[in-house]
């Protein structure tokens, strides 16, 4: 206890916060393909919530937080509150973990594939995989988010595609297969 009668809790050991991060992602993203697959394949929720986010077709940073308030509540605030308990976080690990987990948003909405950027090195569910499911084509599929495609490669909702050099620069995503 300090001075004015707060208990600090000490940090865990490193293994221990990895451990920590990891289960936190895996709880993360569970939670969130679930509730985004819902937020598609529910006409009513998609009309009225998720639509929002699809009304952008290129995603740009500032669009991976552009959202219905209650979709904000139910993927991101619940989702990261669980992430926390079911981990057993403290409440400073829980703060690197969820600004992580908002970096990590936010360049998957970045279009951007850039050489040596380690979020892309790490997981496969980066901006290339998040712009195939902005597309028309793709909405559908790759519902994952924010860290793993797990989930979208057991249910079958996982669409695989090519990155293609452009003849103006960078590089584009296509998906390897038309899905009707």
């Amino acid at each position: 206890m300090n001075d004015d009668n707060r208990v600090i809790l000490p940090q865990p050991a490193l293994h221990m916060i990895s451990l920590q991060f990891i289960v936190a992602m895996v709880v993360m993203d569970t939670w969130q393909y679930f509730m985004h697959r819902l937020f598609h394949m529910n006409k009513f929720l998609y009309k009225h919530i998720h639509s929002k986010h699809h009304a952008l077709v290129v995603p740009y940073p500032y669009g991976a937080m552009y959202n219905h308030l209650l979709e904000g509540l139910i993927l991101d605030i619940i989702g990261g509150v669980l992430s926390y308990f079911v981990s057993g976080m403290t409440p400073r690990t829980t703060t690197y973990f969820l600004s992580f987990s908002a970096i990590k948003s936010v360049d998957d909405h970045s279009s951007m594939w850039l050489p040596g950027n380690l979020l892309h090195v790490f997981f496969d569910n980066n901006s290339a995989y998040h712009d195939i499911h902005h597309q028309l084509y793709g909405i559908k599929y790759n519902f994952s988010q924010p860290f793993f495609i797990t989930w979208d490669k057991i249910l079958g909702t996982h669409m695989p595609f090519l990155l293609e050099k452009r003849k103006e620069g960078g590089f584009e995503a296509r998906p390897i297969k038309k899905i009707n």
